[in-house]
């Protein structure tokens, strides 16, 4: 059998980074790891091709190769598994679609062969068998399907990835599974609905292997864990990563960590410094709102049990970078949130934060309060940053809107993003010892490949230039040249182990001013169309009584201000 794996493109997001990928010379962020576990989980005497579409589209002689197309992706990757569902067809190829789009959204993958829903580690066996058993074959009427009837299945078998199939020096960083799952509630949040409130770890000897086999492929670099809470079972995680720590200082540390968790982790500074050690650099958090009763109607009661600012500055000072996230458009939110939400960015001094409007991702418990009350308009959209909300909000669309695009233009303004990031460095804990991977020594450099150390060598050469091209813009061109130079130097005294990360995060200012012109771009004729419906007097928003808790909302909103948002 001979397979074509196909993983869709992105639109333009905030994780994007295509101003800062384009400087290094790099072409994504992450793999598709999803895509490359599907290929693990098949029969390894079948033959594979893997093509990324944020890299490149698949060629005439690659459609010609398969038997079978498999496809994988998110809600915001509609528009290209559309687009490569159609062209699948075209070149007579039978088709397999799964991952979490699909299985959200079945109802949606009407012209796919064959819908593979759920985790792989239960429906690809049934899968495999039903192909072996009846061959490859179009479907005639409805997909066949494979679901896993609500089983979860343990971690503990899931193969090593196939990082052959990548072409891996494309990519910034690589990407590692630790667990599925997590414990919290959280209305808006799809990962409980698809993976389940029991965080699933692999074993420690899963995760060694493969890092081991990125090692043997010549990877050096950032691993992005990507957990949706890497310490949602504190227990494992405790258990993993002393051994990480042996692994790591065995190997000479050729690898620096990334991830994402819950606030609660500023509760452990046990956690934190293992973290830390095992070259963990920086960690993604969902703040969401500064505002404590969004948060409690949301669910999200593990950000009031401490005050986040206290939070974010233990995990700050522990040695890890901390990014946000941040949401505007939650039920009975009051006038002026998006102002809030800066300040409270600033306050934290983060510099990264992503900020979204509310989206109601399908099978949530928002979704399904938002079903009950009627406030779900046609249609799930693609959830991406540039959006307007899916849902009839609690207050004028256009005045959240607004304030979302406002919030934006001062978050990212140069001055401030950079004032911001200098602020967050000077109180950044020391680096850990190895940041950045050391020479390799003699006896592990005769191991690599001239092909290998060829791409170090160019990779080092891209990072020099597109220093010098952060440094003509920031440095010479931009306004805030003279910040850049004053902040630049002070790190250099206060805090010398930071410097060539503060430089990168300085860098990706590049990249957050032309996201910013995109949001205001598509964003203003949006706002426009709400503000013209409502003009004309056919709509206002929703009141909600009863705090969001299932009461019946006082419905004063019209279906016509619902399509000017969806058809804008």
């Amino acid at each position: 059998m001979r397979v074509l794996l196909l993983h869709p493109e992105f639109p333009i997001t905030f994780w994007s980074f295509k101003s800062v990928l384009d400087l290094v010379g790099k072409k994504a962020l992450n793999p598709p790891l999803g895509l490359i576990t599907v290929a693990a989980l098949l029969p390894q005497e079948w033959e594979f091709k893997l093509v990324d579409c944020a890299i490149r589209q698949p060629t005439e002689a690659e459609w010609a190769f398969a038997d079978i197309v498999m496809l994988t992706g998110m809600i915001v990757q509609k528009s290209s598994m559309m687009a490569l569902i159609d062209a699948a067809h075209r070149h007579g190829r039978v088709i397999a679609v799964g991952g979490p789009y699909a299985t959200s959204v079945p109802q949606d993958f009407g012209a796919a062969d064959y819908l593979v829903l759920d985790e792989g580690e239960i429906t690809i066996a049934p899968f495999v068998d039903h192909l072996k058993t009846h061959g490859v074959q179009r479907s005639t009427g409805e997909p066949v399907r494979f679901t896993a009837k609500g089983e979860k299945p343990a971690l503990t078998e899931t193969p090593v990835p196939r990082f052959d199939l990548l072409d891996m020096h494309k990519y910034d960083a690589m990407a590692l599974q630790y667990s599925r799952g997590c414990p919290f509630l959280c209305e808006f949040c799809d990962i409980i609905t698809l993976y389940g409130r029991r965080p699933r770890t692999k074993t420690n000897e899963q995760v060694m292997a493969e890092l081991q086999r990125l090692e043997d492929l010549g990877w050096r670099g950032g691993v992005f864990l990507v957990d949706d809470n890497f310490i949602g079972n504190k227990p494992n995680v405790k258990k993993l990563l002393p051994d990480l720590l042996t692994w790591q200082q065995e190997h000479d540390f050729p690898f620096w960590f990334d991830t994402e968790a819950s606030i609660d982790l500023a509760a452990d500074t046990d956690l934190l410094g293992m973290m830390h050690a095992c070259n963990f650099g920086s960690v993604f958090i969902g703040i969401e709102t500064p505002d404590e009763a969004s948060l409690e109607l949301t669910r999200k009661h593990q950000n009031n049990r401490v005050p986040m600012l206290d939070s974010l500055d233990v995990i700050t000072r522990s040695g890890l970078r901390v990014m946000c996230g941040m949401i505007i458009g939650f039920d009975n939110e009051e006038k002026g949130a998006g102002q809030r939400i800066v300040e409270f960015a600033e306050a934290a001094n983060i510099p990264t934060v992503l900020l979204s409007m509310l989206q109601v991702l399908p099978n949530t418990g928002l979704w399904t309060r938002l079903e009950k009350e009627g406030r779900l308009l046609e249609g799930i959209g693609t959830i991406n940053q540039t959006d307007m909300t899916n849902f009839i909000p609690t207050r004028p669309v256009e005045e959240i809107a607004a304030e979302y695009v406002q919030a934006y233009q001062t978050l990212y303004d140069p001055a401030v993003y950079l004032d911001r990031t200098y602020r967050h460095f000077r109180k950044l804990g020391l680096n850990p010892p190895f940041a950045h991977p050391p020479k390799v020594a003699p006896t592990r450099k005769a191991r690599r490949s001239p092909a290998m150390l060829w791409q170090e060598g160019l990779g080092a050469l891209r990072m020099a230039r597109a220093a010098v091209v952060v440094i003509w813009r920031q440095g010479v061109v931009r306004k805030t040249r003279g910040a850049f130079w004053r902040n630049l130097f002070a790190i250099r005294r206060e805090n010398p182990t930071r410097l060539s990360t503060y430089v990168a995060i300085c860098a990706h200012a590049e990249h957050f001013i032309d996201y910013t012109q995109e949001i205001l771009t598509q964003m203003k004729s949006k706002i426009a169309a709400a503000e013209a419906t409502r003009a004309d007097g056919v709509a206002s928003p929703v009141a909600v009584t009863g705090a969001g808790k299932g009461a019946p909302p006082r419905l004063a909103t019209q279906r016509k201000l619902a399509s000017a948002k969806v058809d804008a």
